[in-house]
C-alpha cells in the first residue's frame, strides 16, 4: 500500500474520532478491511505480531500510524494508555512507548466516536461523553489529554469521578447504620445546578418566587440565588442540619433521591419536600444506561460506588412513575432526569397554557375617523385607549373584564360598557380579525385539553377565573371542550388528515416539505401550525420536554414520529451544524437520542432560508448564500439535504471558494 492509498482509505472510514492531525478507530471498526490487513502485515514485518492493541491512530497528513493498547477500553469511562507502537512508513522507523508505570499517561475520551452504533457499549460510551459535555469538561482540549490535566479539569469544574461517572448529590438523613457514607456525595460545584437553570430560563427566578433547597449540600445554589437577590434558604442533614425547614413557592429536590438507599425513606423525602412547596416542586435525579448499570455492584435497588456511597440511578420513565405514584400528582418532564410537580393547580395551568399560547402580531385596523359627528370625534379623541382595548380583545379572543384591562373604568366613563364600544368600532375588517382571534384561542384550548387527555392529567377541581371566562366563551363548558379535543386527539392517527394539514402548513409556514413523508419547521412556528399538527407535536413533547429547547422540528407523517433537532447557534450561523437529535416514537412511547459531540462530523443544515420568514433579519443574505451553493454544485438542490460536514467542506473546497459569513469568495 502506498501513501496515497493509505490517505484515501483513512479518509473514507465511516467511523472514527477525528482531530486536526489524526483519526482514531477502535479495532472493531476496521475488521475485514484493507487497513487492518495492512497493519497486520506491518506488525508482522516488524516482528510485533503479538503486540496487543485496541485503537488505531491514522495520521491525516503523513504516511504514519500507531496502534494503542487500552486494556480497559470497555470497562473504564476514560481509559489510560498502557503501551503504544508508532510506525513512520516514510522513514521506515518504529517506536514503542510504555506508559504502564507513568503517573501521567494519556487519557482517552469520546469512545463512542471510535466504534459503530452496534457496538455493545455504544450507548454507555455516549452517555459518558454527554456527562462530560454538560459539565463543560471538553472546552479546553489541550488540558485534558493526560491524566493529571484531566483530573485537574474535573476538580476545577466542581465534579468528581466515581466509578466512571461524574456526579454531585446531597444526603437527606443520617443513618443509624453507618455502612453508607452519604456525606461524601455532596461535591463542590460552581454556578446553578441543572434544575435551577431550568427555573431561571422559565422566569421563576425573577425575584417574585421564594426558593427552598431541600438537601442543599454545600449550598452552591443558595449562594448563587442570594447573590442575585432571590429569597432562598436550604437544609441538608450533613452540611446544614440545624437549618430551619421553611415553606417556599419553589422547592428544589435536586440529585437527592439518588443517594437514599431505603425506598420508604426515599418516598418520605419526596413527600416532605412536596409538603414544603407552596407552588412547585422540581425533582432531578441521575440517569444511567442498562449496560453501565449491569457492570456495577448492586445494593438494594441501586449500586454501591467505589467511594462507599449509595446511588440509585433511574431511567426517565421509571423516575416519572416513582414521583407520580408517590405523590399522586402529574410529573411533567422538562429534561433528562428532571421533572416538575405543581402543588398549585392554577400555576400548573398557567405554565401549560402559556407554553401553548400563540404569539400573534395583529395589524392595526384603526382608521382615521371622520370629524363630522360628535361620536366620531370621541373615537378620535380616545384613539389610543380604543387601540389598547382592541388589542386586549384580540389577545383574549373575547371581551376583557375589569380585572383584565387596567383602563376598564375609562371605557365605562366614555362609552358606557365594553360591549357598546366593541359594537361601535366593529366593521367587516375588525369582525374578520375578531373571528380569527376567537378561533385561534379555541384551538389553543383544544390543544391544551387534548394533551391533558394524552398525558392522563387529572381534571382540575378549580381553575383561574380568566380560563373560566375563556371556556364559557369558546365551549360553553369544560366537558364540551374535552369532548371536542378527544376527537382531535384520535385524529392524529389518521394519515390523510395529517397529510392534508402538512399541505396546508407548507403553504402558510416557512418549511421544508418532503412530499408524502415529512415536514421540517422552526420550533418557533409550532403554535402557528394547523390544530392536528400542534397536538401531534405536543404529544411527542410529553416525552421530549420543552419543544422551545429545539431549533428545528421534523414531523414524520407516515411513521408516527417527531424529531427535535438542536443546532450550534442556529440564528446567527448561516450553515449551522446539528448538535443533538431526539426522535420520539409515539406508537412505542419511546425516544432515540443522538448526540453529535464530534464537531467535524456534525451534519450541516443546508437551504436554511426555506425555514426562515422573509421578515427575518438575515433572510435575504441566507437565501442568496443558499442559491449560490446550489449554483456552484456544492448543494444538489432545494429542500432537505443529507450531507456530512466533511463532504460539504470537500465540495466547497473543490470549487476553490471559501465561506465567510453569508458570503462566498475565492481562496
Amino acid at each position: 500500500m502506498d501513501a496515497l492509498s493509505f490517505s484515501k482509505l483513512t479518509a473514507e472510514l465511516p467511523i472514527g474520532k477525528s482531530t486536526p492531525q489524526a483519526i482514531y478507530v477502535h479495532c472493531s471498526g476496521i475488521q475485514n478491511t484493507q487497513l487492518l490487513e495492512f497493519i497486520n502485515r506491518i506488525l508482522s514485518a516488524l516482528k510485533q505480531s503479538s503486540f496487543s492493541w485496541d485503537v488505531a491512530k491514522f495520521s491525516k497528513h503523513s504516511f504514519q500510524f500507531s496502534v494503542l493498547a487500552y486494556p480497559d477500553f470497555d470497562t473504564e469511562a476514560y481509559p489510560e494508555l498502557k503501551t503504544s507502537l508508532f510506525v513512520d512508513l516514510n522513514k521506515k522507523h518504529h517506536r514503542i512507548n510504555d506508559y504502564s508505570k507513568s503517573d501521567n499517561p494519556p487519557i482517552l475520551h469520546r469512545k463512542e466516536l471510535m466504534v459503530a452504533a452496534t457496538y455493545p457499549q455504544y450507548d454507555e460510551f455516549t452517555l459518558i461523553t454527554q456527562e462530560g459535555e454538560l459539565a463543560g469538561l471538553y472546552e479546553n482540549t489541550r488540558a485534558i489529554g493526560f491524566k493529571l490535566g484531566w483530573q485537574a479539569t474535573i476538580a476545577k469544574a466542581g465534579y468528581e469521578l466515581v466509578d466512571g461517572r461524574l456526579f454531585r448529590a446531597s444526603a437527606l438523613f443520617e443513618l443509624e447504620e453507618k455502612k453508607i457514607d452519604r456525606h461524601k456525595t455532596a461535591i463542590v460545584r460552581h454556578g446553578l445546578s441543572t434544575p435551577m437553570k431550568f427555573m431561571y430560563n422559565k422566569g421563576y427566578l425573577n425575584g417574585q418566587y421564594s426558593v427552598f433547597d431541600y438537601g442543599c449540600g454545600l449550598g452552591d445554589d443558595l449562594a448563587e440565588l442570594h447573590a442575585n437577590g432571590i429569597d432562598a434558604s436550604g437544609w441538608d442533614p450533613n452540611f446544614r442540619p440545624d437549618a430551619e425547614l421553611y415553606n417556599a413557592d419553589i422547592v428544589n429536590l435536586g440529585f437527592v433521591l439518588n443517594v437514599i438507599e431505603d425506598v420508604p425513606e426515599r418516598i418520605e423525602a419526596l413527600h416532605k419536600a412536596f409538603e414544603l412547596a407552596d407552588k412547585i416542586l422540581i425533582v432531578a435525579c441521575m440517569l444511567i444506561s442498562e449496560t453501565k448499570l449491569a457492570q456495577m455492584t448492586q445494593y438494594k435497588d441501586g449500586v454501591i460506588t467505589s467511594r462507599n456511597t449509595f446511588q440509585k440511578y433511574y431511567f426517565q420513565s421509571e423516575l416519572q412513575l416513582f414521583i407520580e405514584d408517590s405523590l399522586d400528582k402529574t410529573a411533567i418532564s422538562v429534561g433528562p432526569g428532571i421533572f416538575i410537580v405543581f402543588k398549585d393547580e392554577l400555576e400548573e395551568q398557567f405554565y401549560l397554557s402559556a407554553k401553548l399560547k400563540r404569539k400573534t402580531h395583529w395589524q392595526s385596523l384603526n382608521k382615521a375617523p371622520s370629524k363630522t359627528e360628535k361620536l366620531n370625534l370621541l373615537i378620535e379623541q380616545q384613539y389610543e385607549l380604543i387601540e389598547r382595548f382592541w388589542n386586549m380583545t384580540l389577545e383574549l379572543g373575547r371581551l376583557p373584564t375589569a380585572d383584565e384591562f387596567a383602563e376598564f373604568a375609562h371605557i365605562i366613563e366614555h362609552f358606557g360598557s365594553a360591549k357598546k364600544l366593541l359594537n361601535l368600532i366593529m366593521d367587516d375588517d375588525r369582525k374578520a380579525q375578531f373571528d380569527q382571534a376567537k378561533a385561534s384561542r379555541k384551538e389553543d384550548y383544544l390543544v391544551y385539553f387534548a394533551l391533558a387527555l394524552f398525558s392522563k392529567r387529572k381534571t382540575y377541581s378549580s381553575m383561574p377565573e380568566a380560563q373560566k371566562r375563556d371556556i364559557k366563551s369558546l365551549f360553553i363548558s369544560v366537558l364540551a371542550g374535552q369532548d371536542e379535543a378527544k376527537e382531535w386527539l384520535f385524529a392524529i392517527a389518521d394519515y390523510d388528515l395529517l397529510n392534508a394539514a402538512i399541505e396546508q402548513a407548507r403553504v402558510n409556514i416557512p418549511s421544508i416539505h418532503n412530499v408524502g413523508h415529512s415536514l421540517l419547521i422552526q420550533s418557533k412556528f409550532i403554535n402557528e401550525l394547523p390544530l392536528i399538527l400542534r397536538i401531534y407535536i405536543g404529544a411527542a413533547a410529553m416525552m421530549y420536554g420543552d419543544w422551545n429547547e429545539a431549533d428545528v422540528v421534523k414531523i414524520h407523517v407516515t411513521s408516527g414520529k417527531v424529531t427535535f433537532m438542536v443546532y450550534d447557534d442556529f440564528i446567527q450561523n448561516p450553515i449551522p451544524r446539528i448538535m443533538e437529535r431526539v426522535k420520539v416514537k409515539l406508537a412505542e412511547q419511546d425516544i432515540d437520542y443522538f448526540d453529535y459531540v464530534n464537531e467535524e462530523k456534525r451534519p450541516p443544515l443546508l437551504n436554511k432560508h426555506e425555514l426562515m420568514a422573509e421578515s427575518d433579519e438575515h433572510y435575504k443574505d441566507q437565501k442568496r448564500l443558499d442559491e449560490k451553493l446550489i449554483k456552484l454544485g456544492v448543494v444538489s438542490g432545494a429542500g432537505e439535504q443529507h450531507m456530512s460536514a466533511v463532504e460539504f467542506i470537500e465540495k466547497l473546497s473543490s470549487t476553490t471558494m471559501t465561506l465567510n459569513g453569508y458570503r462566498i469568495s475565492h481562496f
